[in-house]
Parts: C-alpha cells; sequence; structure tokens
C-alpha cells in the first residue's frame, strides 16, 4: 500500500501543471483524459511506519497507535503519558 501511495504522489506531481492548466480552460474532456491516479482527491495519508490510513496524526507522520507506543516508550520528545 505504501508503495501505491508513493506512485499516485508521482503521478500526482507529474500532472499537477496540466491538470491546472485543464480545470482554468474548462477542459473537462481533457481532465477526463488524464490518468484517474493522478488527481490529488486519489492521495492519502498513511502512517510512515506501519502504511495504516486511519488515526493519522500529521504533525508527526505516524498513526495515533505508533504515536501511543513511541510516546510510552520516550521516543518521542516532550511527550509524557497522562492518564491513558
Amino acid at each position: 500500500m505504501k508503495a501505491r501511495e508513493v506512485k499516485r504522489a508521482k503521478l500526482c506531481a507529474k500532472y499537477a501543471e496540466k491538470r491546472k492548466a485543464l480545470k482554468e480552460a474548462g477542459d473537462y474532456a481533457g481532465l477526463d483524459k488524464l490518468p484517474k491516479n493522478s488527481s490529488p482527491v486519489r492521495l492519502h495519508n498513511r502512517c510512515s511506519l506501519t502504511g495504516r490510513p486511519k488515526g493519522y496524526m500529521r504533525i508527526f507522520g505516524i498513526s495515533r497507535i505508533q504515536f501511543r507506543e513511541m510516546a510510552s516508550k520516550g521516543l518521542i520528545p516532550g511527550v509524557r503519558k497522562a492518564s491513558w
């Protein structure tokens, strides 16, 4: 799943300018001919350690579960365990 997300991100970056120009021109037929995975809507945030799509914490780039495990081990500086 991680590799698929990387592939989608590359496609999105590759076609960004073309997509923007077609949108400004109102050429929706041209937009339809672009690869579907080149749309930024298809990108999904995933945990960089496990690839989990849900419970993603954007600041850290990991899921809530990995954040909790790392915080309890003391691997994230400045985070203290409260009453979890």
